[in-house]
């Protein structure tokens, strides 16, 4: 809230903007002035507001189904090279084939991506493979609707439950786009427990958590192979997707939750060309029984018995304290008001897991609004709101991805399950890349534009004097737009 106590003015849609979106781009502070917080709500109600309908960008069965082709034909590329002079002349020209589809299916312009060669490629700037291909194809699209958006209110939620519900595209490359269209975006502003369902039963977190492997030990393929229990998926969902940390439940509710969840599987793309690489349940691999998860018994068989294990935890109401919290904490506070906290967890609870709920309780509390803006953008948030600032055009995600890189934020690629940390001690040392990528950002700038406007432009009355004074003395142009950039007024939410 403003200091006059309303949430209308420049001050308001400036911390508006900087709080709950991507920064302001254009005269977005002017046209909010009258309403900023309407104006936030107002994103809320568009249909489909955090869809990207795009039929270029591949689901995830696709998606991993290209992948594996992409390895086989490279396998068979390099065995060819193996052989060499000796393979006999069919023999050789089945593997030339098989090199060239290779090549053809993942040829595309652009430098060389780390760890995506193609064999039998000229040893200059390789394209890169399949997997790669896919990954820059879905970053690009998140990042022009980041960049694009009206606010970016919604698309902070996305990339909050994201955040929330991480997989790594270190281990599922060619699905971690697919993932976060499939199953967040459609559920941002729907029921958490039907994102909850969503999530931990797509393809990217059942392999990003080994849950696709899992046997029950008393299920028919656990007493023929001899294989056993793999209990990451369950102890993630309640110690990072629900209930929280140290909230009652104990060891053996791990392991009888990773019972119930056994045969939630991905159909290898190996055995079945057209729907390899989607969700399945497979009764053989299930632990049959009934089992006792956070004090409740679950008779149930089959899939069915896990669904009503996760509708369970997302009711839970340690799951809207741990939710509210890490809300609160994202947006507004490393130490989020108490008071604030309980009323998302009151949400929560009355609205039955409502997230499009839970977002207006955020925007109608004055507490979201009153607190200092202490708090310092992630890596991510700060390149989006400069690139907006500035409004250095990025044809391709290459570079966005290079400067997350550099940032200590790889896209989609968090350091463990629990995602990238959200308070601001731990992103304190990369303030001398943030400066690095500002100079350069300065430089970029093609447009002929006064510094001084463009500090009203992103930071209008939040602006302190000793940031005008110091983009007013600065030497050059791209000096002044990088001290811009590197102010703490635009540092911070």
């Amino acid at each position: 809230m403003a200091p006059n106590g309303s949430f209308s003015g420049p001050r308001a849609a400036g911390l508006a903007l900087h709080r709950f979106g991507f920064g302001p781009r254009g005269d977005a502070i002017t046209r909010m002035s009258s309403d900023p917080r309407g104006a936030l709500l107002a994103e809320l109600d568009r249909p489909a507001a955090a869809r990207i309908d795009d039929p270029s960008l591949l689901d995830s069965g696709d998606a991993a189904r290209a992948a594996f082709d992409f390895r086989q034909a490279r396998k068979a590329s390099r065995l060819a090279q193996r052989a060499g002079q000796d393979m006999e002349p069919q023999a050789r020209t089945a593997a030339n084939a098989a090199a060239n589809a290779t090549a053809n299916a993942a040829a595309i312009a652009g430098p060389p991506a780390s760890g995506e060669t193609m064999p039998n490629a000229a040893p200059r700037n390789p394209p890169p493979g399949v997997p790669q291909q896919i990954y820059l194809e879905e970053a690009k699209a998140r990042f022009d609707r980041a960049l694009d958006a009206e606010t970016g209110f919604v698309e902070r939620l996305v990339w909050f439950w994201s955040n929330h519900f991480c997989v790594s595209a270190d281990k599922v490359r060619a699905i971690a786009g697919a993932f976060e269209r499939e199953a967040i975006r459609p559920h941002v502003l729907g029921r958490f427990a039907d994102m909850l369902l969503a999530v931990e039963t797509h393809p990217a977190m059942l392999h990003y958590l080994d849950n696709a492997r899992s046997i029950g030990p008393d299920s028919m393929a656990g007493l023929s192979r001899g294989k056993g229990l793999n209990e990451n998926l369950a102890r993630e969902i309640m110690e990072l997707h629900t209930l929280g940390v140290r909230t009652g439940y104990s060891q053996a509710d791990v392991t009888s939750f990773a019972g119930v969840i056994t045969g939630w599987t991905i159909i290898p793309p190996r055995r079945d060309p057209q729907h390899g690489g989607q969700f399945t349940f497979n009764p053989r691999m299930h632990e049959p029984g009934a089992q006792t998860v956070a004090g409740r018994s679950y008779d149930g068989v089959g899939f069915d018995q896990g669904r009503a294990v996760l509708l369970d935890l997302a009711r839970h109401p340690a799951t809207a304290e741990h939710v509210a919290t890490k809300f609160a904490r994202h947006f507004v506070a490393d130490e989020p008001p108490a008071r604030l906290v309980e009323a998302l967890k009151a949400t929560f609870l009355r609205q039955d897991g409502d997230l499009k709920a839970l977002a207006r309780a955020l925007i109608a509390s004055p507490d979201a609004w009153d607190a200092p803006r202490e708090k310092l953008k992630r890596p991510a948030e700060w390149l989006v709101a400069a690139a907006r600032a500035t409004g250095v055009a990025t044809p391709d995600a290459k570079p966005l991805i290079g400067a997350l890189n550099m940032l200590g934020e790889p896209l989609w690629r968090p350091p463990a399950p629990k995602g990238f940390d959200d308070v601001s001690a731990t992103w304190m040392d990369g303030l001398a890349q943030r400066l690095d990528i500002a100079n350069q950002l300065g430089h970029r700038v093609s447009v002929p534009v006064d510094p001084k406007e463009m500090v009203e432009t992103a930071l209008g009355p939040l602006a302190a004097a000793e940031t005008r004074e110091a983009v007013g003395r600065a030497e050059s142009r791209p000096q002044a737009i990088a001290l811009l950039l590197m102010s703490s007024e635009f540092q911070r939410r």
